[in-house]
């Protein structure tokens, strides 16, 4: 059978690919990723940064391609049959990955470069090569006896596959629940975009009525607009249940499984716990100095969360004479409370906020700050009709990056936006090989008689994704493996969320907030009111997402052996952060995906930490000017074009000459004056 994965390829060759060619591709590439390997350990002349390195480093490259293929379909554009294959090419990737790392022939050779490295002139980012290659063995298990290297490697596959099935439950949760409702006044107070996207869904499936479902497009107006409070709750407790129902899809199961495994593999490996592993190669270094950062803030925002939340209740009481404030109450009444305060809603802002338009402003932000150009083209293959594909250039047109975005929720689509790489960027044989980016979003679809218009929560988040892409786009380092965003977990965050910031200001938002009708750009006062509320509930969002870094380090940072019920260890866990009161109903680590699935195990609290860093980084901007081409340029020098070249904290106070202050976040959220 020819195999299009198995041939030469430079863009992903998504028509021709078939389901039955991925297993017999990956089993092909670990075979010559293999062979590539066996070639330095069986290499007769002296280990060197080059014969030994080097050589690892540019070793498979074709499972590297392949994979990176296979597991973005399995996020964007899965089914049963993939789903399938995945189950099955996990272990394998998980048996190869520790045949390299517990090699001991293989990491000898390492450790004699490593020993001599003050004698080779290496450079920077050589010596950071060096210095990461030789962690990733001595950390994962090199120097440890036969026996306990076959303990690891049945920990691994376990937890590759366990992780997958997670993942797999979620979203058949997400995708089998479904709230048809017939009678319209059960959408009393939705907006008239939503009401038609829910008869629109309905139709798709041959229904009468209107189609309610767990995809945030469709969850997030329900829970922010729908005057039925019945209905709220019933659509609350599906979402907040997700895996947590005691039946074939519950994973209550499988997190007490994930959690044990990790905290045994880290045993095995040295340390106290998974979270003592994890940190040691992230800025925050150890689980005390995460608790105390964590701890640090929640003290100054749990005083106005405690504030905001007694003004939601007396809002809610007010007006609707509700004597308990429940959680499908918040985004309802925060949402009916802000249009009082500021006379703003986000039907207002959604008019300005085409998505195609929100698209062209986030390319004009970026040439403005980096000189890129961004042309459409149908000439790139793709994985589905919907994903949009650009090649990307500089000002003088050099090559710079493909980039692939597909905005718009499917049922083989897990849920939330993501960025991601079908191919690095490195230097090799002479050449500077530049980057495939993609970005996955599920935003609002268009209508019959509307396009697609964003919320303004919507609009951030394309910028966020976007910061992510830039940072893949503009790598230009040596390594793949030093490459875009290979870098610490808590430094990641950072050009994604400095990104954002742009959406809050004017000279921003008149390149692309413009009314999908008329042309009008947004008007100042519009941008004012989006300005001032931008702190609105802040108290209430950081101590949300401190309680989500809590509960992650609750899970990874102890001996989780004594843990018997997910939902009684979750409610202590959340003990110093609840507001509302506990549903019973309710679990979220059974649907964390993550941690669970993703790669933030023992690095929740990343988001915050990057927060801390973009804050300060953006206040820099806007004392020269949000467009200023010297800060941007440095930026992009010093942060996005470098990777994971250098400790992140050098490359920051390159960029901005100083470490980041907290006060920048605190007051940007207004918890501090």
């Amino acid at each position: 059978m020819k195999n299009p994965l198995l041939e030469s390829f430079d863009l992903a060759p998504f028509s021709q690919i078939q389901p039955e060619h991925f297993l017999p591709a990956i089993k092909n590439a670990i075979t010559i990723a293999k062979k590539e390997v066996q070639n330095i350990v069986t290499n007769t002349v002296t280990p060197s940064f080059s014969n030994t390195i080097e050589n690892l480093e540019y070793s498979g490259e074709l499972l590297d391609r392949v994979t990176s293929v296979f597991f973005n379909l399995n996020s964007a554009e899965t089914n049963e049959e993939i789903q399938k294959i995945a189950q099955e090419a996990s272990p394998l990737l998980a048996e190869f990955r520790n045949d390299i790392a517990l090699n001991t022939d293989l990491f000898k050779k390492i450790e004699t470069v490593y020993l001599d490295k003050e004698n080779l002139k290496l450079t920077t980012e050589q010596a950071t090569l060096l210095e990461k290659r030789y962690k990733s063995f001595s950390r994962n298990g090199a120097n440890l006896s036969d026996d306990k290297k076959e303990q690891l490697r049945e920990i691994d596959k376990e937890l590759s596959q366990l992780s997958l099935k997670f993942g797999e439950n979620v979203l058949a949760e997400t995708n089998k629940f479904e709230m048809l409702l017939t009678d319209e006044t059960d959408l009393a107070g939705l907006p008239e975009g939503a009401k038609e996207a829910a008869k629109a869904l309905a139709q798709s499936k041959d229904k009468d009525g209107w189609m309610i479902t767990l995809d945030y497009p469709s969850y997030i107006p329900f829970m922010t607009y729908a005057d039925n409070r019945e209905l709220r709750k019933k659509l609350s407790l599906a979402f907040a249940s997700k895996g947590f129902h005691n039946d074939e899809l519950d994973n209550q199961e499988i997190v007490l499984k994930i959690v044990k495994l990790r905290h045994q593999r880290a045993q095995i490996l040295g340390y106290t716990s998974h979270a003592a592993y994890v940190l040691e190669e992230r800025m925050a270094e150890t689980p005390e100095k995460v608790f105390s950062f964590l701890n640090e803030i929640l003290d100054k925002a749990k005083p106005a969360a405690e504030r905001e939340f007694k003004q939601l209740e007396n809002f809610a009481k007010e007006l609707d004479n509700i004597d308990q404030l429940q959680k499908w109450d918040g985004a309802y009444y925060s949402e009916k409370l802000k249009q009082k305060l500021f006379d703003l809603d986000d039907e207002q802002l959604k008019p300005y906020f085409k998505l195609e338009n929100v698209i062209d402003g986030v390319f004009k932000v970026a040439s403005n700050l980096f000189g890129l150009q961004f042309e459409e083209t149908n000439e790139i293959d793709k994985y589905h009709e919907e994903v949009k594909t650009y090649h990307v250039k500089d000002t003088t047109g050099n090559f710079i990056a493909v980039f692939y975005a597909d905005f718009h929720p499917r049922a083989g689509k897990r849920n939330g936006a993501w960025m991601t790489s079908y191919k690095s960027q490195m230097q090799k044989d002479g050449a500077n090989v530049r980057p495939h980016i993609s970005i996955v979003c599920n935003f609002t679809k268009p209508t019959p008689s509307k396009p697609s218009l964003l919320t303004f929560n919507e609009v951030t988040t394309l910028f966020h994704e976007f910061g992510h892409a830039l940072h893949g786009m503009l790598a230009n380092t040596i390594y793949p493996g030093l490459s875009g965003t290979s870098v610490y977990w808590d430094f990641v965050e950072l050009p994604s969320q400095v990104l954002e910031n742009w959406c809050y200001e004017k000279e921003a938002l008149e390149l692309f907030a413009k009314h999908y009708e008329t042309g009008e750009v947004i008007p100042m006062e519009l941008v004012q009111k989006i300005k001032e509320s931008s702190t609105f509930m802040e108290g209430m969002a950081t101590l949300r997402q401190l309680s989500f870094g809590l509960l992650d380090m609750s899970w990874h940072a102890n001996d989780p052996n004594e843990i018997k019920e997910v939902k009684a260890h979750e409610k202590n866990a959340f003990a110093g952060t609840s507001l509302y009161p506990d549903v019973a109903e309710n679990c979220m680590s059974t649907a964390f995906s993550h941690i669970f699935q993703g790669g933030y195990s023992a690095g929740y609290y990343s988001y915050k930490w990057a927060e801390v860093l973009d804050a300060d980084a953006f206040e820099y901007f806007k004392e020269q000017g949000i467009f200023d081409k010297e800060v941007a340029t440095k930026f992009k020098d010093h942060i996005l074009s470098k990777g994971g070249t250098e400790n992140p904290m050098t490359l920051y106070k390159r960029f901005r000459g100083q470490e980041p202050k907290p006060e920048a976040l605190l007051k940007r959220a207004g918890l501090i004056k």
